[in-house]
């Protein structure tokens, strides 16, 4: 009765997911919970009970999912005729955009939903003008469609018993076999837990249309950039790729060229399969509805005009200002330089222009960097809305225009919803556009706070396209910012730079549109104003004061005495050369703290393989899951440069760092290298952190001006040997040779590498109690070969130190050595390990 049972829930959960892939999703619910049912009916003590228990859980998640989601499309209005006339005319963009690409499959069926919905929404209108256009749609698809099909009486219908089946989401046989391996896993791609569904997915999933190969996640973070390197991962990379692809329980998968043929169109509006965004208390405070923007305006789009414009976005009571000033900078760029740096990221676009579109099926497609690569983050168009009837979220002051609030929810749907901590424009810019972070404390007390050179950089870079730059205040009291008209820790777009008459301005952006400086150069200042300087500026305060948009002019002085930070964002176009490389590092791996020992950190070696000018930049970013981690951000993480030949570093200050990287708990940690001909060629970077409390992932990219390698540093040491239940007590407290008496007194030990060779690499670590100085002896007491070149008859771990020496060799002779570990000082008793490190084996054992 079980195994009855069990392949009529398989044939139920088929039908679901058919059902839900087609997104018919009444038609799926009914077959869900059959499914369910039948999988209670199985004995929990027979073979697979106990996973269709969990398997039919799964389907009562989905189902409520599903309820909730049909529940708020049911209490919207129906779609209008205008609105189905739009999504005809979309799903045949969609389709002569795969039949261009010899997707003959693919655009088939996106003419057969065209031709299908025109003739459902003719039966439904009177308009005869819109009946033609409808009849005339209809007939150009299903001209189309017959043509590419070879169906000569074409019905919409006709294609249904000919196209590839969704794939099977149902319960596995204990004992069925593993799929066999597809070309794709030759590929070097990510895996993704969705990639090829075996459960049904959380949600209603996309249709599964007939597409190339999916291709490999390419490790330049700019199209422009060469890949100074292996364009292959290693499994670790892979892991930890596809370990932080789930976000606050959601996934988002690394974008790859296949994404860009994602299907948009559907015969119904598109529900997103992770639910709806959780909302923030202030918006609960308002809210009446989730509404689509057809619903909402006459003629939405996705862009107003030509270019998006940074007056027009309006922050609401989303605690996103950050967000929002990345928003106007990336605008301000679009319409200065007529690039597309923002808008590129949203999809569908209009192939020819790459201006995103409006979508009436109500599916979106935003990419954005996030945890060390490109990802791919899949919304519909449903929006928070107010008892007022308008928009909770941030919002175009350009009735309809959409790009502002998809963005938006986009990032907060990665963020873990509307709920948002706060961040900083250093990650949300990084996110959206992908160029280089960098954080500029504003400490106008530090000498080495270089003032006049901070201003000239911005100055130059801002007007050259080659920087975008947001501000950001810290606490003020409440005096300040009601004289100053500033919003503490909040974070404002700098639009322009400008220096007259030696007199140093910015321009800046408040994101809530409103709520302006009323400092020196205000709207309010009579003193500052000259007719000159108005007319160079182009501004009028006067006419400013009318109406208040949140937009200012301040003086650079008043910017240092009042704002905490500057946040920058480099274009990677800057630079011709980029690598990276993905990997993990365990919490018990190494000491809580870098006071003594570094050698267990990650590190890697650096080498620039040209000796001309130019400059290497180094990005550290740490992979971030949960939105808990975000809202608490304790992790301090930093890069240290140092100049080592490339070779693994034990000392945190022996040798002296380079680049000393102050640990900051921000995501990204930026580390510059200036190049000349006179420069190293070898570097060793250490990734460090201020405590080594969790595990983390984390991404390491270089940008070059010039070709390098990046590569991680790989011990040669094979064979492990440790004492760890060993001390110095009483007589065997001997102290160091500078007491001879008492020196012999100490534990000794007999170390024996049993190699045929001289070509062996040794290390030896000495860790003690912190409060005493020590250091060991190495002595060759009977060689393999003792007229090696390499041969040696004693060596030490340099000067005593606190808690922690090493010695590490190499080209080391076989044979017999001794080990003699020592404090400083005779009679400091306390314990003590040794380990021994070798590439060949060996043989550790004390003799004295």
């Amino acid at each position: 009765m079980s195994d009855d049972n069990l392949e009529s829930a398989k044939k139920a959960a088929r039908k679901a997911v058919e059902f839900d892939n087609l997104e018919q999703y009444k038609k799926a619910l009914c077959y869900y919970d059959v499914a369910a049912r039948l999988l209670d009916k199985i004995s929990p003590t027979s073979s697979p009970g106990q996973s269709t228990r969990s398997k039919a859980s799964e389907y009562r998640e989905r189902i409520s999912i599903l309820e909730s989601s049909i529940k708020e499309i049911e209490g919207s209005q129906s779609p209008t005729v205008d609105t189905n006339l739009q999504r005809v005319k979309f799903l045949i963009r969609e389709a002569l955009d795969a039949d261009g690409d010899g997707w003959k499959d693919v655009a088939v069926l996106l003419y057969a939903d065209a031709a299908q919905l025109a003739l459902d929404t003719k039966k439904s209108t009177k308009d005869a003008s819109k009946q033609e256009q409808l009849t005339n749609l209809s007939s150009r698809a299903i001209s189309r469609a017959e043509s590419l099909s070879g169906i000569t009486r074409f019905s919409p219908q006709s294609l249904l018993s000919s196209l590839p089946p969704v794939p099977d989401t149902i319960l596995e046989s204990p004992d069925s076999p593993e799929s066999p391996e597809s070309p794709e896993s030759h590929q070097q791609s990510i895996p993704s837990k969705n990639s090829v569904p075996t459960t049904p997915s959380p949600g209603p999933a996309p249709q599964n249309r007939s597409h190339p190969i999916r291709r490999g996640l390419h490790r330049g973070s700019s199209a422009h950039l060469q890949v100074s390197g292996s364009d292959s991962y290693t499994e670790e990379e892979k892991k930890t790729l596809l370990t932080t692809s789930h976000i606050n329980d959601n996934e988002f998968v690394p974008f790859m060229r296949v994404d860009l043929s994602e299907k948009f169109s559907s015969p119904g509006l598109f529900i997103d399969r992770d639910g709806l965004l959780e909302l923030a208390p202030k918006q609960k405070t308002d809210f009446a509805r989730w509404a689509r923007p057809s619903q909402l305006f006459d003629s939405p789009r996705l862009v107003l005009g030509s270019h998006v414009d940074y007056y027009s976005i309006k922050q609401t009571v989303v605690s996103d200002c950050s967000f929002v000033a990345s928003l106007a900078v990336s605008a301000q760029y679009e319409k200065r330089l007529g690039y597309r740096l923002i808008t590129s990221i949203i999809y569908p676009q209009n192939r020819a222009t790459r201006e995103p579109v409006y979508n009436p099926s109500g599916k979106y497609m935003v990419k954005l960097h996030v945890n060390g690569v490109p990802r791919k983050v899949i919304i519909d168009d449903l929006l928070p809305v107010g008892k007022d009837n308008q928009l909770l979220c941030s919002y175009s002051s350009n009735r309809g225009e959409l790009w502002i609030s998809l963005l938006e929810k986009a990032y907060m749907k990665v963020m873990g919803g509307y709920d948002f901590p706060g961040s900083n424009s250093n990650i949300d810019l990084h996110a959206l556009t992908g160029w280089i972070p960098e954080r500029w404390a504003i400490r106008s007390d530090d000498p080495d706070f270089n003032k006049n050179g901070l201003f000239k950089t911005l100055l130059e870079r801002m007007h050259k396209g080659e920087v975008l730059v947001t501000v950001a205040t810290g606490e003020l009291s409440d005096p300040v910012a009601d004289k100053t008209g500033l919003v503490p820790t909040h974070a404002y777009a700098v639009l322009d730079v400008r220096l007259i008459n030696n007199t140093k301005l910015l321009l800046l952006k408040n994101p809530w549109s409103h709520l302006r400086w009323r400092g020196n150069y205000s709207e309010h200042d009579a003193h500052h104003w000259t007719p000159e300087l108005k007319e160079l500026l182009n501004y009028d305060p006067e006419s400013a004061s009318q109406y208040d948009n949140g937009i200012f002019w301040i003086d650079y002085e008043s910017i240092c005495r009042f704002f905490d930070v500057f946040y920058l964002n480099w274009n990677p176009r800057l630079f011709s050369y980029t690598y990276c490389i993905h990997q993990m590092w365990n919490a018990g791996t190494g000491p809580v703290k870098d006071a003594y020992n570094i050698g267990d950190n990650p590190q890697f070696t650096l080498e620039v393989t040209s000796r001309i000018s130019g400059a290497i930049w180094i990005l550290l970013t740490r992979h971030i899951t949960d939105i808990a981690d975000f809202r608490q951000n304790q992790e301090y993480i930093t890069v240290l440069v140092y100049k080592n030949n490339g070779k693994r570093v034990y000392y945190p200050h022996d040798p002296p760092p380079y680049i000393d990287g102050v640990r900051i708990n921000s995501p990204h940690y930026l580390s510059k290298i200036k190049l000349d001909p006179t420069s190293e060629s070898r570097y060793t970077l250490v990734i460090s952190q201020y405590e080594k409390m969790n595990t983390i992932y984390y991404t390491l990219r270089a940008y070059g001006t010039c070709q390098f390698t990046l590569k991680k540093i790989s011990d040669p040491y094979k064979f492990e040997k440790t004492i760890n239940d060993d001390e110095w007590k009483g007589r065997t407290a001997g102290g160091c040779a500078n007491h001879p008496a008492t020196y012999s007194n100490n534990p000794r030990y007999q170390l024996v590498l049993e190699s045929g060779n001289n070509n062996n690499h040794l290390l030896v670590i000495l860790k003690g109690p912190k409060q005493y100085q020590i250091g060991f002896e190495i002595t060759a007491v009977d060689l393999g070969d003792p007229q090696a070149p390499t041969a040696f008859q004693s060596k030490s771990s340099g000067p005593f130190r606190s808690g922690f020496v090493y010695l590490e060799l190499s080209e080391v002779v076989s044979g017999t050595y001794h080990v003699v570990p020592a404090t400083f000082l005779p009679f400091q008793e306390g314990p003590f390990f040794l380990t021994c490190k070798s590439s060949c084996g060996m043989q550790l054992t004390r003799i004295q």
